[in-house]
């Protein structure tokens, strides 16, 4: 049985990141948008209805699935009215701003038996399910660093709701948020947290760079993200007792489904060739350096878990759990920053 879902904002997150997947996935339907500009959904997506208030989709009962594409402040109230509504409900990262309000809402779902989970789609990055792959296959060893980057030159600070001096903002928010979850799904939650935060751009309002330390005892797991950033720097630098990987390149799904493309089309997901990993390691006393071929990127593979968490009643591919660490290491490094001290994460 098809799930209609609806989806509230039409942004450049909820036209690139999740419209394009719901209609790729067997078993959803995307019905019906929450905008306040129709003619650009409907230009778009000329099948689904346009709300202008969150209020109307929430009335309509065929609706099982909300996914909530909209400005990070929105995303508790949006949550927790969809929650009380009885939907399921699928949140845009970061989950929140709070710990606080993270639980609140973990607690209504639980209340009212519904599915709640945040889209940390760069799991399914390319680079990061080779990464992944490689670290549990155990080449490396023992690992003593992890050090992974997400890098951009982008000088201008431009006037848009990330850039404000508002809650949520920032890049500490927005792609430390990746860079942490993908921590956390390799190693865990850290003994400790240290963090530097800064604005460096000229006119700045809020984070645009970031440098924490997560503390695993002999594990060192540095995540890095500048805005300065013109000359591109390995993506990941992962040192372990056995071998080294070091990898360039960002996975291309977000340009590709900017250009329209979608999964299923030829050469979705798949990373250019120069791309791929160099991975050092000994194997029977010889030092030997070789490329590591880079998996296909699947975003579309969340919706798939997704449906099949509702149909089923399997997990769901990213907990409200998992994702409220997320913002509870986001916290522990704001912290850690305005106190200059290691910050203990429990």
């Amino acid at each position: 049985m098809t799930i209609r879902v609806g989806l509230i904002g039409y942004g450049l997150s909820g036209k690139v990141f999740h419209a394009p997947l719901i209609q790729r996935v067997k078993g959803l339907e995307l019905a019906a948008v929450v905008s306040s500009n129709p003619d650009k959904v409907l230009r778009d997506l000329p099948d689904v209805e346009v709300f202008s208030t969150t209020d109307q989709l929430l009335e309509r009962k065929d609706i099982e699935l909300v996914v909530i594409a909209t400005p990070n402040t929105l995303h508790h109230p949006y949550a927790k009215a969809a929650i009380t509504a009885g939907k399921h409900v699928v949140v845009e990262k970061p989950f929140t701003i709070t710990t606080e309000e993270a639980d609140e809402l973990i607690d209504l779902a639980q209340q009212h038996r519904v599915l709640l989970s945040v889209y940390h789609n760069r799991r399914w990055d390319n680079d990061f399910l080779t990464v992944r792959r490689l670290i549990e296959s155990g080449y490396l060893g023992e690992l003593a660093l992890y050090e992974a980057h997400y890098d951009r030159y982008r000088p201008q600070v431009r006037d848009r709701w990330r850039e404000h001096d508002i809650p949520g903002a920032g890049t500490l928010y927005d792609l430390g948020s990746h860079l942490i979850d993908q921590a956390l799904v390799l190693f865990g939650p850290p003994w400790t947290v240290w963090a530097d935060l800064a604005a460096q751009r000229k006119g700045a309002q809020t984070v645009d760079y970031s440098h924490l330390v997560l503390d695993y005892g002999r594990l060192k797991v540095v995540l890095h993200s500048g805005s300065l950033v013109r000359g591109e720097g390995p993506r990941f630098q992962i040192h372990g007792e056995k071998g080294s990987f070091i990898k360039y390149g960002l996975d291309p799904q977000e340009d590709q489904l900017k250009q329209g493309m979608a999964p299923g089309d030829q050469g979705y997901g798949v990373g250019q060739k120069e791309y791929d990993g160099e991975l050092t390691v000994e194997l029977g006393g010889l030092s030997v350096k070789g490329r590591v071929e880079t998996l296909p990127g699947t975003y579309h593979a969340y919706y798939e878990g997704i449906a099949e968490a509702i149909r089923s009643e399997k997990p769901a591919p990213v907990t409200a759990e998992e994702a409220r660490d997320v913002i509870k290491v986001i916290e522990c490094a704001i912290r850690s920053h305005r106190e200059k001290r290691v910050v203990s994460f429990k």
